[in-house]
C-alpha cells in the first residue's frame, strides 16, 4: 500500500492540513445562506421554476451540511477543538438528522479499510458495477422518497419492502447506521428550532415543503451520486491511487452534485486531516508531479454514471 509520503513531504502535509476557524465559519455560513436564501426567493417570487430551483438548491446544500460534517468528523472544520463539534454537529448534522460521533466512527472505519470486506461502506460501492435498469431503479428509489423513509422511520422498515429489493433494504440500514447515533432526540430539537425560525417568519411551511421534502428526496439522490463517484466501479485493492475517485466537476456539477470540493475524494484519502477547501489545491501539486495516469479520476459525473450503469443485463 503506498503511503502518503510517497507523493508529500512532512512540510507539505503540515501546509496542507493546516485548519482555520475562519475559513471554517465561511463555509458554514455560505451553506445555510444559500439554503435560506433559496427559501427566501420562493417566498419573494412564488412560481414553478423558482420552487424547483430552491427545491433542488436546497437539497444539494443538505449533501453541503453532510460534507461540513465530514470535515468536522476529522477534526478539520475548525482550528478550535469545541467549535469544530459543536458546529460539525449542530450546525451541520443534526439538521439533516445526522450525528457527528455516530458518523466518525463509522467513517474513520471506512479509511482504515478502504475497499476491503471490513469496509463498512463496501455495501454502497460492492453493486458496481451495475445495470442501466437497476440504476435507474435506484435512482427512482431516491426521487420518490422511497430511500429517505426508509432511512428516516424505522416503522416504514416493517412494511415497507423497496419492492421487494433486499439490496435496497441492507443499504438503506447499513446508512441509517452510518448517519444515525443514540441521540435522535437532539436531532430532532435541533429541527423544531428550524421549524420555529420559520414559522416566525409567518411562513412555517417552508420547513416541510423546503426542508423535509427535499431531505427525502433529492438529497437522497446528490448523496447515491456522490457515493458511487467516490467508491463505485474502481479496483479492489489497496491502491489508494485507485481505490477512490477523484472526478472533475464543472460550476454547475459543484452546485448540485460537488459542494465544498467533495469531488476530490482520492486526495482526501490520501491525507484525509486536509480542509476540504485545500484538496484541489493537492489535487494540483498531484498532477504536477506527474500522478495524473496513475490516479482513478472520472472526466465527469455522467462518465461516472456511464460506467457505474455499465454491467450488461
Amino acid at each position: 500500500m503506498a503511503s502518503r509520503r510517497q507523493f508529500f513531504t512532512d512540510a507539505e502535509i503540515r501546509a496542507l492540513a493546516a485548519r482555520s476557524d475562519w475559513m471554517g465559519a465561511l463555509l458554514v455560513a455560505h451553506c445555510w445562506a444559500v439554503i435560506f436564501g433559496s427559501m427566501a426567493l420562493f417566498v419573494w417570487w412564488p412560481n414553478v421554476l423558482t420552487f424547483l430551483f430552491a427545491f433542488v438548491l436546497i437539497g444539494s446544500r443538505q449533501l453541503g451540511l453532510v460534507i461540513l460534517m465530514h470535515d468536522a468528523a476529522h477534526n478539520a472544520l475548525f482550528k478550535t477543538p469545541w467549535l469544530n463539534e459543536f458546529t460539525g454537529d449542530y450546525l451541520c448534522g443534526r439538521p439533516v438528522l445526522a450525528e457527528l460521533d455516530a458518523y466518525r466512527r463509522y467513517h474513520l472505519k471506512h479509511h482504515r479499510y478502504t475497499q476491503t470486506d471490513e469496509d463498512p461502506d463496501l455495501v454502497l460501492s460492492k453493486p458496481f458495477p451495475t445495470t442501466r435498469a437497476s440504476l435507474r431503479r435506484k435512482f427512482l428509489r431516491d426521487l420518490t422518497g422511497r430511500t429517505g423513509l426508509r432511512q428516516r422511520s424505522e416503522q416504514f422498515a416493517h412494511w415497507m419492502q423497496m419492492g421487494g429489493d433486499k439490496d435496497a433494504v441492507e443499504e438503506a440500514q447499513k446508512l441509517t447506521q452510518k448517519f444515525n447515533g443514540p441521540g435522535l432526540g437532539r436531532s430532532l430539537l435541533v429541527n423544531l428550532i428550524l421549524f420555529a425560525g420559520l414559522a416566525a417568519t409567518g411562513h412555517w411551511w417552508l420547513y416541510p415543503v423546503l426542508w423535509i421534502l427535499p431531505m427525502l428526496t433529492w438529497y437522497q439522490f446528490v448523496l447515491r451520486v456522490r457515493n458511487i463517484a467516490e467508491h463505485g466501479a474502481v479496483e479492489r485493492s489497496d491502491n489508494p491511487l485507485r481505490n477512490v475517485r477523484t472526478t472533475k466537476a464543472g460550476l454547475v456539477m459543484r452546485a448540485l452534485l460537488a459542494p465544498y470540493w467533495v469531488n476530490y475524494h482520492l486526495e482526501h484519502h490520501l491525507v484525509m486531516h486536509v480542509p476540504c477547501w485545500r484538496l484541489k489545491k493537492m489535487h494540483q501539486r498531484m498532477l504536477e508531479l506527474g500522478h495524473r495516469d496513475a490516479m482513478e479520476i472520472g472526466e465527469s459525473y455522467a462518465d461516472v454514471l456511464r460506467v457505474a450503469g455499465s454491467k450488461a443485463a
